[in-house]
């Protein structure tokens, strides 16, 4: 996940997750058509690839940026889900509707 924000605030809570966020030193500017690049080693660290989906967040001034991993609509469990009829279904939670 990457957490972008102007204030100098050290720790953020998300989606009930506590983070201590630390600065990398790292200045990038808003080019005229609102692009804003993220630097190879923070790419790498984070496992984001070309072409992969971010989704965007805000959180009053703080804008997050996270890798899309698609989840359960049932559990938001992202481990072995597939789609069925546009809906994201993890195992798990499609042997429980087949089963009821």
């Amino acid at each position: 996940m990457v957490l972008l924000t102007y204030k100098g605030m050290s720790n953020i809570v998300i989606l009930g997750r506590k983070y201590n966020m630390k600065s990398t030193g790292i200045v990038r500017k808003v080019d005229e058509l609102g692009r804003v690049v993220l630097p190879i080693e923070l790419r790498r660290t984070l496992d984001i690839a070309e072409k992969d989906a971010l989704e965007i967040y805000v959180d009053g001034s703080t804008i997050i940026l996270k890798k899309y991993e698609p989840a359960c609509i049932f559990c938001n469990d992202a481990k072995d889900v597939i789609s069925y009829k546009g809906k994201n279904i993890c195992k798990n939670c499609m042997q429980e509707l087949k089963n009821s």
